[in-house]
């Protein structure tokens, strides 16, 4: 699968663009600013519909638009389809299969898959939780398209949960007790107990599936590593018993921290406060791995992404956001070793030496919000 042709208007900071690609490796090379990773991310985006840079839509419409229009022409099997996103901050976006209209956009889910490496993977090793969850997540999503409709369930449970819980505050400190507000909280326990479960074990079965993954590449990219360094494990956010039905341990937990929630109107149980553990040997990486430690495991990652998705089907778009700046000649070259194979590499880079010469290929110039085909 690869994309054969780019189509945008009125994306970041293209009022219009159309740009041939096709597949193997095609490299965006210019100055910081000049918008070539707009390009990657338009791609990005009709991927998982969401940018890998910004958390809302609106920055990815230009200033002065109502809309973004994102349209790429893909390659799979031998049979093309054209892929449409409309992109409508604050409203519903629209989606379109060879300008037939979707009912909801979220079913191109699936019809693209990209694995996206960026000096914000640094943050995967080094940041907060929500980074790891963000990442396990958003790899569901490519796997099985539907679990993005469990995500945004447990999403609106939650708010609603966390809405009931502020409420039930605001009565005690009045000195009430609303029993029909705690028997709705009931109910909404019920519900996030049963999605939660849901969202923790397909997380649970990704991060074991991950695990031989993630040690084969870091074996590959770090060096004089062994194939066992590197270990995944699924931390939930309270203790649960081996061979525990998850749902009713959900269930038992938010009865045992009750109190805590409603003083602090918050909801303290729930897949959206677990962690997922990143160790070398004995050691957390977060904290305790070097610069160049930590940045070989946020390769592995990604590697391991890529190796899952392709043994599901076909190839990901493999995209290197302007990744090799930031790593050493090593790292680059091994990196390029085990990429290049791939069936459509995108890379951007602010001058040409940073691309390795295993990847060397198509190549554009990006500047003045110009896109020129190199001869």
């Amino acid at each position: 699968m690869y994309v054969d042709h780019l189509s945008l208007h009125d994306f970041r900071s293209y009022p219009t663009l159309e740009v041939e690609i096709g597949p193997g490796v095609t490299a965006f090379v210019g100055r910081n600013g000049q918008g070539k990773t707009n390009l990657v991310e338009a791609i990005d985006y009709l991927s998982s519909l969401s940018s890998h840079r910004v958390a809302a839509d609106a920055p990815l419409v230009r200033q002065g638009a109502s809309q973004a229009v994102v349209r790429a022409a893909v390659i799979r099997d031998e049979r093309r389809a054209v892929l449409e996103i409309e992109i409508n901050p604050g409203k519903s976006n629209r989606a379109r299969i060879n300008k037939s209209p979707l009912p909801k956009a979220k079913e191109l889910l699936g019809l693209v898959r990209t694995v996206v490496f960026s000096p914000e993977d640094l943050d995967l090793v080094k940041g907060d939780p929500s980074e790891r969850r963000r990442f396990a997540d958003d790899l569901l999503v490519q796997i099985a398209p539907r679990f993005a409709g469990t995500r945004a369930d447990y999403e609106r449970v939650l708010k609603q949960r966390n809405s009931l819980l502020k409420s039930a505050r605001a009565n005690r400190r009045g000195r009430r007790e609303d029993e029909n507000l705690l028997s709705t909280l009931a109910v909404w326990d019920a519900r996030l107990a049963e999605l939660g479960a849901e969202i923790m074990r397909r997380r649970i079965e990704l991060v074991d599936d991950l695990t031989p993954l993630v040690g084969k590449a870091y074996e590959a990219v770090a060096r004089g590593a062994k194939r066992d360094d590197a270990v995944l494990q699924y931390r939930p956010s309270f203790q649960v018993g081996e061979g525990a039905a998850l749902e009713a341990a959900i269930l038992a937990e938010l009865e045992r921290r009750r109190p805590d929630e409603l003083d602090r109107a918050l909801t303290l149980v729930g897949p959206h406060r677990d962690d997922i553990l990143l160790s070398l040997g004995d050691l957390p990486v977060k904290g305790y791995a070097s610069h160049g430690e930590s940045w070989s495991f946020a390769l592995a990652l990604r590697l391991a992404s890529y190796d899952l998705l392709r043994a599901g089907g076909d190839d990901p778009v493999l995209i290197l956001d302007d990744v090799f700046a930031e790593l050493d000649s090593g790292r680059r070259s091994q990196l390029a070793d085990l990429v290049a194979d791939a069936e459509q590499v995108l890379i951007t880079a602010a001058v040409p030496e940073d691309i390795p010469e295993q990847l060397h290929g198509r190549r554009f110039t990006v500047a003045g919000g110009e896109v020129t085909l190199d001869e």
